[in-house]
């Protein structure tokens, strides 16, 4: 279908502004923009608590943020939020979509504000979320009750992020992760798909702009194969938790999130993959301003509150897994 009409009212208000593109800009500059972008989604829903800390990651410290929902959690969300390793943050837009999340399942949300590229290029991104996920597993307690299921999502590069959370905790032996959402993720260094190179594809991300953004976060292309920066080249993809994959119709990353699916199901995991029609890439993120965000929020939250109502946390001896 085409590209929706409130989207391409959003890229004509943009080209309106005449600013340069990202891939023209440097990191400060185009973090200044993105940050005006940012608060037009305006504040997100009242939670039952908020709670930020700052963690400790291998050489620094990154900041995180606990969302409660009023009433009992049913799980616990740690979230990686999109921007291209470079770009974003758990202000704005992404404390909006926690809040969001946080209500609509019933869960503790949480926050991972991993350190940016290229300040700090790979693998600091996804040491400091490791360390997020394992702060989080560790004290589970203090964040819902026990026995509710532990779900890592994220959209774009926190997408690439999460799916690379459960090959670390597969192979590390832990935490236990039960669940996953993909939202449009980064999976391979493959810049030459054919949604990469479809023209209709160049809107908001374009394929320019995802080669800036791979150029400051893994300048080595030979190390992009990492399976630590592209997850569908993996090994292997078996014993990893059941997943939801979004893709969108106008994305670049589009065959990227298909082929991780497929991937996922032909290592015996449970998947289910979901095309947002009509939609471009970083709508997700585009609360308050782009009717589709709602709509895919919903979606997602079906998908997690599904889950959670399937979750068997004991084993048939009656042991709590973990």
């Amino acid at each position: 279908m085409p590209l929706d009409p409130a989207s391409q009212a959003l890229l004509a208000h943009l080209a309106e502004a005449e600013g340069p593109a990202i891939h023209e800009s440097t990191p400060a500059i185009a973090r200044m923009s993105g940050l005006i972008l940012a608060g037009l989604s305006g504040p997100g829903p009242q939670v039952g608590s908020v709670q930020n800390l700052k963690l400790q990651g291998r050489d620094g410290q990154f900041r995180t943020r606990i969302l409660k929902p009023e009433g009992e959690p049913k799980a616990i969300v740690v979230y990686y939020h999109g921007g291209g390793w470079v770009l974003g943050d758990i202000d704005l837009q992404y404390d909006h979509l926690g809040r969001q999340l946080a209500n609509t399942t019933q869960s503790t949300v949480v926050l991972i504000n991993y350190r940016k590229a290229p300040e700090h290029p790979f693998p600091t991104a996804i040491e400091d979320s490791y360390a997020g996920l394992c702060w989080v597993a560790e004290h589970a307690a203090e964040l819902a009750p026990e026995g509710v299921p532990l779900i890592v999502a994220g959209d774009s590069v926190g997408g690439n992020i999460s799916a690379v959370m459960t090959l670390w905790a597969r192979d590390k032996a832990g935490p236990k992760i039960d669940y996953q959402v993909l939202v449009y993720p980064v999976t391979d260094c493959d810049l030459n798909t054919p949604s990469y190179l479809a023209p209709e594809n160049q809107l908001l991300l374009s394929r320019d702009t995802m080669i800036w953004f791979w150029s400051h976060y893994l300048a080595d292309e030979a190390a992009r194969k990492n399976p630590d920066a592209s997850p569908l080249r993996a090994e292997s993809h078996a014993g990893l938790p059941p997943a939801l994959v979004y893709v969108a119709e106008y994305d670049p990353l589009h065959d990227e999130g298909v082929a991780y699916a497929k991937a996922l199901e032909a290592a015996g995991v449970t998947v289910t993959l979901e095309e947002a029609k009509g939609q471009m890439h970083a709508y997700f993120q585009m609360a308050n301003l782009l009717p589709g965000q709602e709509a895919g929020m919903g979606l997602v939250a079906d998908h997690i509150n599904d889950f959670i109502a399937s979750y068997e946390p004991y084993d048939k001896e009656g042991v709590l897994h973990v």
